[in-house]
């Protein structure tokens, strides 16, 4: 997961001085000593963490901070407004041409992902923005480049404008926009050929397809997990290209958030997208704000209430509710549940967007999303009656016995299952009850909290 080391070591920074009523200067040094070598770990900009403690200690110090009520949380409020802002300070989407056909060109090294992310992109924006979108292959040189982007074509229902790997790349674009603009396509994404390191005859072929289209936007698609390497790789593109933002591809992996954090001071360029995983919908637009409520592990609820506006209908959401609710929750409901939950992703990612998780993000990452397949296993050994009734599964032993057998599962997990359903139960009779005041008191504590498992673990009375 991005950016865990560098959250973990900033979480120990400030957990020294949450809860303190008072804070010295020193309290405050001891502090930005600490940010600053999980910023240099973290493979930020030398320049960029320079600045960006100044920045904190500046303002750190203040009378209002030093002398006013809370001064740990005032403190933490300051690193994530200048984490914000050294981020871009808010989102920077894609800007269309109000006439015409918009031309997006996609620019990189090989091997950062790109024309993968040419397939996120187009699907994104094409059902986003209700675009119907054209991929142009241009990249004539890497091996299966071309049959590459057919296929991520081919399963996302997009087409793909291609002449082989015979003719020049500029006349390749120019025929495909042509193609585009006579075929009332709103939006063309052009994959270009990408080198393992920059070289004069690659930008030389760029700068000729960006003198003969004019595009639009220009994005630069980034490797995460090269670190500074890809602040460079960007300056360098941006210097010949003159670009318009920049793609940060590969941050669901071991990345140290170097690039993230470096890009838009460096170079200027904001980060409009993110690569979140290997599946074609795993892409988001950065939100600088978002991010850095992630990096301190504050969570994102905002991003989590989009992909479940995405994935589930407000209608699906309240049915499922009621029913929760109404004591008449069952095996089939359960299904539909965990259903609409794959529709999102990886359940431990989810949990990863929620506040005030703390070391709990560690039991996340462990969560297997092939549990989902196993109880799916489970509820497809039932009967119909017995999905539809539950309490027959719970008054016969016989009858857990054979479900056991029938998916391939042990009886202990049938059972865990039947618990599982009465918890789920037990807890909606429980929100049912609950007033606002209730809900606003649950969502503070939560946000406030750092719970630790193993701290838990000792307490008396755990089971």
């Amino acid at each position: 997961m991005a950016f865990e080391n560098l959250t973990d070591r900033l979480q120990m920074a400030f957990r020294r001085m949450t809860g303190r009523g008072k804070l010295s200067a020193a309290d405050i040094e001891e502090m930005l000593k600490e940010i600053r070598l999980s910023l240099l770990e973290a493979d930020v900009n030398y320049k960029v963490v320079k600045d960006f403690t100044n920045s904190i200690k500046e303002k750190a110090l203040g009378d209002d901070i030093l002398k006013g009520l809370n001064p740990g949380q005032q403190v933490v409020k300051v690193v994530h407004d200048e984490l914000k802002s050294i981020m871009g300070d808010s989102s920077v989407d894609i800007t269309y041409n109000n006439k015409g056909t918009t031309k997006l060109m996609t620019v990189g090294l090989q091997g950062a992902g790109k024309t993968t992310f040419i397939g996120k992109l187009a699907n994104f924006l094409g059902k986003r923005d209700s675009k119907k979108v054209l991929m142009i292959a241009a990249d004539i040189y890497r091996p299966a480049a071309i049959d590459q982007l057919m296929q991520i074509g081919k399963q996302l229902n997009i087409e793909v404008y291609q002449e082989g790997n015979k003719v020049k790349p500029v006349k390749i674009v120019e025929n495909g926009v042509r193609y585009a603009e006579k075929n009332g396509f709103d939006l063309v994404i052009i994959d270009t050929a990408g080198r393992l390191h920059i070289d004069d005859s690659m930008m030389d072929e760029l700068i000729d397809i960006k003198k003969s289209i004019r595009p639009d936007e220009i994005l630069l698609t980034v490797d995460a997990m090269t670190g500074q390497d890809a602040v460079n790789v960007c300056k360098a593109f941006n210097e010949k290209l003159q670009a318009t933002g920049a793609i940060l591809t590969k941050l669901d992996g071991d990345t140290r958030g170097g690039a993230a954090l470096s890009i838009k001071i460096v170079t200027g360029l904001p980060i409009k997208f993110i690569g979140t995983g290997e599946k074609l919908d795993a892409i988001e637009v950065f939100h600088p704000d978002r991010m850095a409520g992630r990096i301190l592990g504050m969570g994102d609820t905002l991003t989590l209430i989009e992909k479940v506006s995405e994935n589930i209908s407000e209608e699906e959401a309240m049915s499922m509710m009621e029913k929760m609710m109404s004591d008449s929750f069952n095996y089939n409901d359960m299904l539909k549940q965990f259903k609409m939950i794959k529709r999102m992703g990886s359940f431990g990612k989810l949990l990863g967007f929620l506040p005030g998780l703390g070391k709990l993000r560690e039991m996340a990452k462990s969560v297997d999303d092939k549990q989902l397949v196993f109880i799916e296993a489970i509820i497809s050994s039932m009967t119909a009656e017995e999905r539809k009734n539950p309490r027959l599964v719970d008054m016969s032993s016989k009858r857990r016995d054979r479900i056991a057998r029938g998916s391939g599962r042990s009886i202990a997990e049938v059972n865990k299952l039947r618990q599982s359903l009465d918890a789920q139960k037990q807890m909606a009779k429980k929100m049912s009850n609950f007033s606002e005041e209730d809900f606003e008191n649950m969502a503070e504590s939560l946000q406030n909290a750092d719970f630790d498992p193993e701290q838990t673990k000792n307490k008396k009375g755990f089971r």
